[in-house]
């Protein structure tokens, strides 16, 4: 090898070291470990969104002790016997003080953006409940599991009866019955229930190892799932075969046509548009009066307005029925075994 070529040579490869010691500080400062704040920002922001629709169809639903109670011929589905569809679920683990979908928060985002008249009352109520630190739901807790059931398509962004009505259903029962040593008997009969299905909240609160005592005394965890719930019937129909309440009023051969459940009336519509509302915490719990161990019920609220414009006794009608700010509150139930 002559001398001219070894001197290139050597050249040529201290030029390559110069140039990869320059260059490889400048790639290695492409890669920056990341802090735990920085990955709250890349994972668990977004959730999981589940598209669904659905029709259930169970012959038989069982249960058995020393006799039996048994549910027959129940369907669920939209109404007039077709998909239970365009609906959407979110479903997110929150980060700390992090603002997730829930209740009418869809309605404040639209008034927040003109859409929607905040002269109307529900929607101006919406818009004060559900606007937080700078975002549209509730505030979670970290770990907090929120699963928010929705319309897929609500139609209409500036109509509200669009976004009140973009999930029907029907819920049909041909019987409901019990059976025992001496027979069996029916309890219900042809039960249709057709409307719609608002804003539907399901959360399992992260709180392991916290209790509270409920004004009752029995003792609840803080790790509980909690149900909260819009929804209206606007048709409904079923037969009351034998059933006796609070063991004065006998209501066999009791028919209803028309029932509609709502809460358009009264003084407690504010916040619900037009919708009857329920909601309950489930959790484990200790009675206070046995010292049990059970699944506890508690933090119960229904809230509806009752019309049942065909009431028939006997296959006579006796007229109508209407409940007004029917309510269920201070209800709490602890269910264990005997």
């Amino acid at each position: 090898m002559s001398q001219a070529n070894s001197q290139a040579r050597k050249t040529a490869v201290c030029l390559l070291l110069s140039m990869g010691m320059v260059a490889t500080p400048a790639a290695m400062a492409e890669f920056q470990p990341l802090d735990d704040s920085t990955l709250s920002d890349v994972t668990g922001q977004a959730g999981v969104t589940i598209e669904l629709e659905t029709k259930l169809n169970i012959d038989h639903l069982i249960w058995t002790d020393e006799g039996s109670l048994g549910i027959n011929g129940l369907r669920l589905s939209g109404q007039n016997d077709t998909l239970l569809d365009n609906m959407k679920l979110t479903v997110d683990v929150a980060g700390n003080g992090e603002v997730l979908e829930h209740g009418f928060s869809e309605i404040a985002r639209r008034a927040n953006a003109g859409l929607l008249d905040t002269s109307n009352a529900d929607v101006a109520d919406a818009l004060s409940t559900y606007s937080v630190a700078g975002g549209f739901g509730k505030q979670f807790d970290s770990g907090d599991l929120v699963i928010h059931l929705g319309a897929t398509d609500y139609g209409d962004p500036t109509n509200l009866n669009d976004y009140l009505q973009a999930v029907d259903f029907e819920l049909a029962i041909d019987s409901i019955t019990t059976t025992g040593s001496e027979g069996s008997a029916s309890l219900f009969s042809n039960i249709l229930l057709q409307g719609y299905i608002g804003p539907t909240d399901l959360v399992i609160r992260n709180n392991a190892g916290s209790t509270r005592t409920l004004a009752n005394g029995n003792i609840v965890s803080e790790s509980e799932l909690q149900l909260d719930t819009h929804f209206e019937i606007s048709n409904g129909s079923l037969n009351w075969d034998a059933a006796d309440v609070i063991l004065l009023f006998n209501f066999a051969a009791v028919s209803i046509d028309g029932l509609q459940i709502h809460n358009r009336r009264g003084a407690d519509t504010l916040g619900h548009f037009g919708m009857a509302h329920a909601k309950a915490n489930l959790s484990r719990g200790t009675s206070a009066a046995s010292g049990k161990e059970g699944l506890s019920v508690h933090d119960v609220e229904f809230r509806a307005d009752i019309d049942m414009p065909v009431f028939r006794m006997g296959g006579a009608s006796i007229g109508s029925v209407q409940f007004t700010d029917f309510a269920i509150t201070n209800t709490t139930m602890m269910i264990y075994g005997h």
